[in-house]
């Protein structure tokens, strides 16, 4: 579940949503950038105990820097995790009760996120469906940039649903 009362950084430049009609005129409208965001070998690391996964790629530095990306990268799943911590730099949800994750659509992991790097998202609302009188599933197309990089780290498309208070929702 999104944490929806965690209010974003006071400097962000965050959209306020305050019913499914804010929605309906976001949809196809760009918000962000976000702030930058520098990737860590010690927030690698602590991904690599969490999840298990301690390829070399991600925490041997010393064998990494003889490597494909010439130094130790962020794991896809590492980067695709700070979804909401980018979307909450992007935007607040007011007058809602309840808000969830509800998957993902499409995931890619076009470029690396080398340690060390800057990150940063983009994100687009690129669908928004009716699921109730007072509940909608939105779809946001988020991008996520690595400083001096042609290509994102990832390209995700978002499926949250969020309720609605009755009287917040026209």
């Amino acid at each position: 579940m999104t944490d929806l009362t965690t209010p974003a950084p006071a400097d962000a430049d965050v959209e306020i949503f305050g019913g499914i009609q804010d929605f309906e005129d976001a949809v196809g409208r760009e918000l962000g950038p976000t702030d930058w965001l520098t990737v860590e070998q010690s927030r690698v690391d602590g991904f690599a105990d969490d999840t298990e996964d301690h390829q070399w790629i991600h925490v041997d530095t010393e064998r990494a820097a003889d490597g494909p990306f010439g130094a130790t990268v962020a794991h896809g799943f590492l980067t695709l995790s700070l979804l909401p911590y980018f979307v909450n730099q992007l935007r607040r949800i007011e007058g809602v009760r309840m808000g969830v994750n509800y998957g993902l659509n499409k995931v890619r992991f076009p470029a690396p996120v080398r340690v060390g790097s800057r990150i940063r998202a983009r994100a687009t609302m690129t669908g928004l469906e009716r699921v109730g009188d007072d509940a909608v599933q939105l779809v946001t197309r988020i991008a996520i940039e690595v400083e001096g990089c042609d290509k994102p780290a990832c390209v995700a498309d978002l499926v949250s649903r969020y309720y609605f208070a009755s009287a917040a929702s026209s």
